[in-house]
């Protein structure tokens, strides 16, 4: 298992993985949410405000990072990357730093993308940035990672 540049993830791998993780976070955060009232205020027809939007995100975050933590920590894996055969690594092959990895290559661009309008850009941005020669996304480019096959 070479963490050479010929061993870089390949654009379907890396789209389930993220589709995978995706998933599992709208499973965490959909009980949260009904928890919070925010489904039945949402119904109620009510906009939710900014510091309860943030306080559902973070307690979803959360969850989420404990359910992957294990895996990120040792492997450099979540979930979805473990389901699909992928690995986070530095550019020097090894496995990142666990709060690295949360903060720089998660927890970042996901603020950024829930920035009303200007997210929705920024998150696009971000994933065609996987179509260039590293297959590198802005995030991995912001936390000095790569994804390779596992």
């Amino acid at each position: 298992m070479s963490d050479e540049p010929g061993n870089l993830a390949g654009l379907g791998k890396r789209l389930l993985g993220s589709l995978a993780d995706g998933l599992i976070l709208g499973v965490i955060a959909v009980p949260i949410f009904f928890l919070t009232g925010a489904f039945k205020e949402a119904l109620a027809g009510h906009e939710l405000t900014t510091t309860r939007k943030l306080l559902n995100f973070c307690l979803a975050f959360a969850v989420w990072v404990i359910v992957n933590a294990r895996l990120l920590a040792r492997k450099g894996q979540t979930i979805g990357k473990l389901a699909v055969g992928t690995r986070i690594v530095d550019l020097q092959g090894a496995v990142p730093p666990f709060g690295k990895l949360v903060i720089l290559r998660y927890l970042v661009p996901w603020l950024v993308e829930s920035i009303p309008t200007i997210g929705v850009i920024l998150g696009l941005a971000d994933g065609l940035f996987i179509f260039g020669r590293e297959r590198r996304c802005i995030h991995d480019y912001l936390a000095g990672t790569r994804v390779v096959n596992a």
